[in-house]
């Protein structure tokens, strides 16, 4: 087992730590009264067949129902003990798991959340009970207009990759899942050289390091048998649009319409691509003087709101705007956005906007990692996700180095204002 001092400008040091299983370890002290621990692990909803939907966040909720060590509800109550506390996530690239506690309770916490990712027993009768808390959580989702609106907005976006599905799966697929399925799915995927364990906080690097090989070795004593591979479907980038594909609904839950436009972008596997695409959605939709802001909603009233994400998924991105506006104004607000767009593709950003995203982008940086928990989940999202830290603490330095005409060029490359995909929502 060797370490290796990882050397990045100002707010970072890390050390990463591979051991003999394949987990990776990255670890940092810093002088805040707390520890973090996120555990990543390369498993979300894009792995899954339509067969198995939803099985990712399902078994997000499983792992704190117990393990041959820990009765259900131990982990919690020993957690809100010490006054620590854990979550969960899933998303489509991966699900992670974080506890964050007082340093001095560190090194007995820790193993306990390693032993729930890791051992959980996932009984019968809790499935069963949790499958019943999944269903009403799927339909909630169904009642959030914002949330309908992502997913038929990403049907849209995705005719083959797994991004076109709910990450929370439909309850035609949770409702004949079964336990052992379940089982079976965790022993292939929660193998530890597919997880990543992030671990920030005031003690010694190698202390840190320690309790978590500590924990991951005792782990190793109860997890035995062979592990049956997951068969994944192939994988291909979608061509960009070459059309503009329409789908429209009727939601009478609304009180404005919902207007979104997608297109096909890179995602984290041409990562040098996204950054361009980063700074035009800046430009376009972030903040009160970007363009849409400023046009659409402040000067022209046509909407009550908009906004730009380029969503870098792992295998491919989306470029997203989303607009509330009344009914009447979809058309006009459609035009406008592709017109931008056009604008974007002939004319060269002005300096000014370029330098408003960077000391945005900055700024969000050094605010964004400030504690051991920012700092853990940047570490565990780019090294999960990429097998790569230096994207995570350069981020600043790429999107400064972007200039107008690498804007340009994105703009005309990936955002053809005559191809794309739209969804409509009206409320009647």
């Amino acid at each position: 087992m060797t370490s290796a001092l990882l050397k990045y400008p100002r707010l970072h040091a890390p050390t990463l730590h591979k051991l003999p299983n394949g987990l990776t370890i990255v670890a940092e002290q810093m002088p805040i009264e707390a520890v973090n621990l996120n555990l990543w692990i390369n498993v979300g909803s894009a792995v899954e067949s339509d067969a198995i939907n939803g099985m990712a966040h399902f078994l997000e909720h499983m792992i704190f129902k117990g393990t041959e060590r820990l009765a259900s509800g131990e982990f919690e109550r020993r957690i809100e003990e010490r006054g620590a506390v854990t979550n969960a996530a899933t998303s489509q690239d991966y699900t992670h798991y974080y506890i964050t506690a007082a340093p001095k309770d560190f090194a007995e916490l820790a193993p306990l959340q390693i032993d729930v990712v890791t051992n959980p027993s996932i009984p019968d009768d809790a499935f069963e009970r949790e499958r019943l808390v999944v269903l009403e959580e799927i339909r909630r989702s169904e009642d959030n207009p914002q949330r309908r609106t992502f997913r038929r907005a990403m049907e849209t976006a995705f005719a083959e990759l797994p991004y076109r599905r709910p990450v929370l799966g439909p309850e035609s697929v949770i409702s004949q899942l079964q336990p052992q399925q379940m089982r079976d799915f965790h022993a292939a995927l929660y193998q530890p050289q597919s997880m990543t364990a992030a671990v920030v906080g005031n003690l010694p690097v190698e202390e840190l390091i320690e309790i978590v090989a500590a924990g991951f070795a005792r782990d190793g004593e109860t997890r035995s048998g062979e592990t049956r591979g997951q068969e994944t479907p192939p994988v291909r980038q979608e061509p960009a649009f070459t059309t503009i594909v329409r789908r429209e609904f009727i939601d009478e839950s609304l009180q404005q319409a919902r207007l979104v436009m997608v297109w096909r972008v890179p995602g984290l596997s041409q990562l040098d691509e996204t950054y361009g695409l980063d700074v035009v959605a800046g430009i376009l939709g972030h903040g009160r003087t970007s363009r849409f802001v400023r046009d659409l909603r402040e000067e022209r009233a046509l909407v009550s709101s908009i906004s730009v994400s380029n969503m870098s998924h792992r295998l491919q991105g989306t470029f997203y705007i989303s607009a509330k506006c009344a009914v009447e104004n979809l058309e006009v607000v459609e035009n406008a956005i592709a017109q931008h767009i056009r604008t974007l593709q002939t004319e060269l950003a002005t300096d000014k906007e370029i330098d408003r995203v960077r000391k945005r982008v900055a700024n969000r940086f050094i605010f964004g990692n400030e504690t051991p928990s920012d700092r853990a989940g940047l570490y565990g999202y780019y090294q999960s996700l990429l097998g790569d830290l230096e994207p995570a603490f350069n981020y600043p330095e790429y999107i400064q180095a972007q200039q107008a005409n690498d804007l340009l060029l994105a703009a005309n490359q990936y955002l053809d204002p005559d191809a794309y995909g739209v969804v409509v929502l009206k409320p009647y």
